[in-house]
């Protein structure tokens, strides 16, 4: 990275990060951009190079963020040296509950703002060197396996809905239960997502081979 690029990551990085200190501390509607950019002690012109409004970078923060998580997710999995492909994903969810276990303020920011479009910028979000991001390495760690799903990127948006809705209050409330309890059930429910998605067995013809007959019967 040549000094007038690293210069612009250092401007950026100083606005993503000043406006997550003040988005967190006093709220989306009370925050200005004259505020943020004060703060960062830069120009504001140089906002307006990046982002169109405080919204904007409200969601490319969301997407920032959650990009950093699931790189730091990747990286630990690759030092455990999983290569299973139900493994290496039952690994990831645990490292980011365990992080979002330990930064509520994180896990509030991102719950609170987050929707799949958003979600889906945090997949393209190239992490930290501009050549990771994390939705090319679970299609990378989906093909090294060689199983096949059905709409991969389906499987890997129920997974993220089901993890995010039902930890929030499990982690911040301990509601129904707390995070500890929880997870078992949590895995076992993943797992089943990946069965009903997987092209490599045949459960649900079975089954609706086996209902079938048994309406016949009964007819």
């Amino acid at each position: 990275m040549g000094k007038l690029e690293l210069n612009k990551k250092k401007k950026k990085d100083a606005l993503f990060n000043t406006a997550f200190e003040l988005f967190t501390t006093k709220g989306l509607t009370k925050t200005t951009i004259s505020d943020i950019v004060d703060q960062a002690g830069v120009a504001k012109g140089t906002f307006y190079l990046y982002f169109k409004d405080k919204y904007d970078i409200r969601n490319k923060l969301v997407s920032h963020k959650t990009g950093e998580l699931f790189f730091r997710a990747h990286k630990a999995v690759q030092n455990a040296h999983i290569s299973e492909f139900d493994r290496q994903v039952h690994f990831i969810i645990d490292y980011i509950l365990t992080e979002l276990n330990k930064d509520r303020t994180l896990l509030l920011f991102i719950s609170k703002n987050l929707a799949w479009g958003v979600f889906k910028g945090a997949f393209e979000e190239k992490m930290p060197d501009d050549e990771y991001n994390f939705y090319q390495s679970y299609l990378d760690m989906l093909a090294q396996s060689g199983l096949h799903y059905k709409n991969p990127e389906l499987m890997l948006f129920t997974i993220i809905e089901l993890v995010g809705s039902t930890c929030y209050s499990c982690i911040l409330y301990q509601q129904p239960v707390s995070l500890a309890e929880y997870r078992p059930y949590l895995h076992r429910t993943i797992s089943g997502i990946m069965e009903t998605f997987s092209q490599d067995h045949t459960t649900c013809e079975i089954l609706s081979s086996d209902t079938k007959t048994h309406v016949d019967h009964t007819a």
